[in-house]
């Protein structure tokens, strides 16, 4: 496990950071960081998504801009996987409908739409439509196989908390998250909220932090053991850090953290990670002061622990060539191992 110490954001505002740690843009509507990843890399399984995000019933601040595909071809947006009741809808077929109906429905609609583009050109977005079309029809097929947590074994699910109701929700998320990685999904994003205690610090974190530890150590430990941990990085953090000292809100002070940008932990493992803690705050843990970095370098060390080079991976959009890390950026040589 690393623990990295040293990182800055630049936003105290959650939808800024929310957006600046997940597309490199504090603006939102640029590419999200499993846009830019399975742009780069592409995906092992035709018949999944290659970036699958899982949320709470409460969406993070800014919604789907934080798994978008932005100016990407549309296909690279985030498949989010809703927490409660099928994951997907319409994962299943009419009754009334088979998979033969569903090929000539598609076949169909598909030698239409290219006579349409026989005559008009080629239409980026109708064709990013159409694949969308033929990967929901295969995911029928893969998808109900995947998120069938019933094929693990008791202990595997009690490793991971299902049997506990404080860890189960989480704890479904993350045995799922490993199921995806090992069916060949390229990039699974789970997010945690709750996490914003300016009042009532102790109490709220006590309760967050149960309802995750058990579940973040299961996975890890669970890809170790299938020997998947050494080709799998596995990241946790926030959007910015906390002050060390109880916020003043409405001219009062309140038993909780402020937001901070000057010094935040981001936790790692496997992926090829140096383990130990990296980096270092003040004495209070207001500011980082050794091994500081900003944001924009943990997307270069991310993109290099990938197998990506951050300057070659680039799309030319409205005249000139993008990247995640816009024209900044430099490995964190001492995350490395």
């Amino acid at each position: 496990l690393c623990n990295y110490r040293g990182c800055q954001a630049e936003s105290l505002n959650h939808p800024e950071a929310l957006f600046h740690m997940n597309t490199g843009s504090r603006l939102g509507g640029d590419p999200a960081l499993g846009a830019w990843s399975t742009y780069g890399l592409g995906t092992e399984n035709q018949n999944l998504p290659g970036y699958v995000v899982m949320t709470e019933l409460a969406l993070p601040q800014g919604g789907a801009t934080n798994w978008s595909n932005g100016f990407l071809p549309p296909h690279y947006q985030g498949t989010r996987l809703r927490p409660e009741g099928s994951p997907l809808l319409d994962l299943s077929s009419q009754p009334n409908k088979t998979r033969e109906h569903q090929r000539r429905a598609l076949d169909e609609l598909a030698w239409l739409n290219e006579r349409h583009m026989e005559k008009v050109g080629a239409d980026e977005k109708l064709a990013a439509r159409l694949e969308s079309y033929e990967l929901a029809y295969r995911m029928q097929v893969e998808v109900p196989n995947v998120i069938d947590l019933g094929q693990e074994t008791e202990q595997t699910q009690n490793m991971y908390g299902l049997d506990v109701s404080e860890t189960a929700t989480f704890g479904r998320q993350c045995l799922m998250a490993r199921r995806l990685v090992e069916k060949g999904v390229r990039f699974v994003q789970i997010f945690s909220g709750g996490w914003d205690s300016h009042d009532y610090l102790e109490r709220g974190h006590t309760a967050r932090i149960k309802s995750v530890d058990k579940p973040i150590a299961a996975l890890i430990r669970d890809l170790k053991q299938r020997d998947m941990l050494k080709d799998t990085l596995v990241i946790w953090t926030g959007e910015f850090g906390r002050t060390p000292d109880n916020n003043k809100r409405g001219g009062v002070y309140s038993l909780g953290r402020g937001h901070n940008n000057k010094a935040m932990t981001i936790l790692m493992a496997g992926g090829g990670v140096k383990p130990g803690v990296v980096g270092a705050t003040d004495e209070l843990g207001a500011s980082a002061v050794e091994c500081v970095h900003p944001i924009r370098d943990f997307h270069v060390t991310l993109l290099h622990l990938l197998g990506l080079d951050h300057l070659r991976l680039t799309y030319r959009f409205q005249g000139r060539d993008y990247r995640l890390t816009d024209i900044h950026g430099n490995v964190v040589e001492k995350l490395l191992g």
